[in-house]
């Protein structure tokens, strides 16, 4: 993401906010996810009494993209309201990144400090499509050599 981008997707992180559903925790956090063209989609966390099926920020984001066709981006900001300590996406939305290659990942306190890195840094030795090409090429060649 170049600057101005990185300024637009943190405003509208920090601006959607404002929407998160979150009655047990208290804990407000805003995506901003950036596609490759340009559009800038966001998410907020969405808490429920049964905590399992609480959604975090950022894959309502990634999920509001996909569901409109966009599956290539250039990056997503996570804004909190915690000033001191960044907050980094969870195990279960770095892994929904990862699906979608390896591109910019901001975390943004309230008072506009960042924190760079990207999905694939933040998910070190991840499970990827790769994964399952491997295997799948694995299963062909040994059905071959049986035959």
């Amino acid at each position: 993401m170049n600057q101005e981008e990185l300024e637009k997707c943190i405003d509208a992180a920090q601006n959607s906010q404002q929407y998160a559903h979150c009655p047990y925790s208290h804990f407000r956090i805003g995506a901003a996810l950036l596609t490759s063209c340009g559009k800038i989609f966001t998410g907020v966390n969405v808490e429920n009494s049964s905590y399992g099926l609480t959604i975090c920020a950022e894959r309502t984001a990634y999920t509001k993209a996909v569901s409109e066709g966009y599956k290539s981006f250039k990056g997503i900001v996570v804004a909190s309201d915690l000033k001191d300590r960044f907050i980094t996406p969870c195990g279960a939305c770095r892994q929904f990144g990862v699906e979608f290659g390896d591109f910019e990942v901001v975390c943004v306190k309230p008072d506009r400090s960042t924190f760079k890195s990207s999905t694939h840094k933040l998910l070190p030795g991840l499970f990827s499509q790769e994964d399952l090409i491997a295997k799948a090429e694995q299963d062909e060649r040994e059905c071959k050599a049986q035959n």
